[in-house]
Parts: structure tokens; C-alpha cells; sequence
């Protein structure tokens, strides 16, 4: 068990709570909760790193080793904005609908730059070309229309897709990043099966 670890079970009997008390306000079994203790599971997500954090009534740093005072309280940051991850976008009568919302990710105000937010995940390898893999979280900006070449959000089949989108002859073509996948042409006959609904700002990157 090493001092992370240690921690943890000495925290927890600290403010005299049980690992199913515990278990309980994280939302996991008490068996779970004695792993993380004894280090039989060394990776911990975010979301349950949160929540044990605010159980233990300690900061997220503290629980990942990163601080060693438990009552130490990071200065509360106002320059982040809490925006939504949303897993589909509807398009109707020219309203733009977020769907499914998934969660809610903090984000720094200095990367916003006037209008209107959303984070969505990707899927596929169709831009890999542009550093864009499979289950990456993108911020996009909510816009109908981008500059050609730019890579956008685009619904297509109720399907949110994020291509490169180029103009030709009246035409909308989607071109992905990755030589397997041909482009995607859109014209008058069927684009209503197609709607960019904003603009790649950032992508964020997990380690």
C-alpha cells in the first residue's frame, strides 16, 4: 500500500465513516471502495476522483497524491463556464436542438470567443489525419456555416459527423482526414440530409 493509498483509509476513519458509507456517496460497493484503499485498483476516473473527494471532504489532489494537506482548498477559479456534451443535434424548421446531453465539461473562458458552446465525442478514425481520434471530446461553436476547408459539425441522417466542408458549384462536400473514406457530396437533390451546425474550436486531449 503505498502513501496514496494510505491516505485514503486514513481519511476515511478520520471523519469516522465506513467503506459502505463511503461506497454509498461515491456510488460503488464497499469492495471497491477497500481496493482503492489497499491498491488493488490503481486507476480511478474522474468522475468517481469528484466524488470521493467531496466524501472525504478533501480536494480532488489530495486524493491523487498531488497535495499532502487535506484541508487544502484550491482557490475556486470564475473563469470557467460548464458547457454540455451532447451525443445528438437536431435540425428542424431552422432550430438547432441538443438532444441527448451526457454530462457537463468545465472549460476555460479563454477559449470561448463570443457565441455559443457545446462539447460532442468522436467516433471513428475518418480524421485521423488531423490529430482527431475515436472518442475524442471536441468543442464546437455553434454556427450554420463555415469557411471552405474548415473542419465543421455536421448533422447528416441525425447523425453528428465532423468533416472538412469545401464548396463547389452549389455543392457541399465532406472530406474526412483519412484516405479510406471518400467524400460525402451533398447537392439540391438531397441536402436536406445535411446541416452544419458549427465549427471545430478545440480538441481536447486526455492522458
Amino acid at each position: 500500500m503505498d502513501d496514496v493509498n494510505n491516505r485514503l483509509a486514513y481519511r476515511r476513519k478520520e471523519l469516522k465513516l465506513t467503506l459502505e458509507e463511503v461506497g454509498d456517496m461515491v456510488g460503488v460497493g464497499k469492495s471497491t471502495v477497500r481496493k482503492w484503499e489497499t491498491g488493488d485498483i490503481a486507476n480511478m476516473g474522474r468522475d468517481k476522483i469528484a466524488l470521493l473527494a467531496k466524501a472525504l471532504k478533501v480536494s480532488p489532489l489530495y486524493i491523487m497524491g498531488l497535495e499532502d494537506d487535506p484541508n487544502f482548498t484550491p482557490q475556486v477559479k470564475n473563469d470557467l463556464v460548464s458547457l454540455p456534451i451532447v451525443g445528438k443535434v437536431s435540425c428542424g424548421a431552422g432550430v438547432l436542438a441538443l438532444d441527448e446531453i451526457e454530462g457537463f465539461e468545465p472549460t476555460p473562458k479563454s477559449w470561448l470567443n463570443g457565441g455559443e458552446y457545446f462539447y460532442t465525442r468522436t467516433q471513428g478514425d475518418s480524421m485521423i489525419n488531423a490529430r482527431i481520434h475515436d472518442g475524442d471530446l471536441v468543442l464546437i461553436r455553434k454556427q450554420s456555416d463555415v469557411n471552405d476547408g474548415e473542419i465543421a459539425a455536421v448533422v447528416v441522417d441525425d447523425r453528428i459527423l465532423l468533416k472538412r466542408v469545401y464548396k463547389r458549384n452549389g455543392s457541399i462536400i465532406l472530406q474526412s482526414e483519412n484516405n479510406l473514406y471518400p467524400p460525402q457530396i451533398y447537392n439540391s437533390n438531397n441536402a436536406n440530409n445535411c446541416f452544419i451546425v458549427g465549427k471545430l474550436k478545440k480538441v481536447v486531449i486526455s492522458y
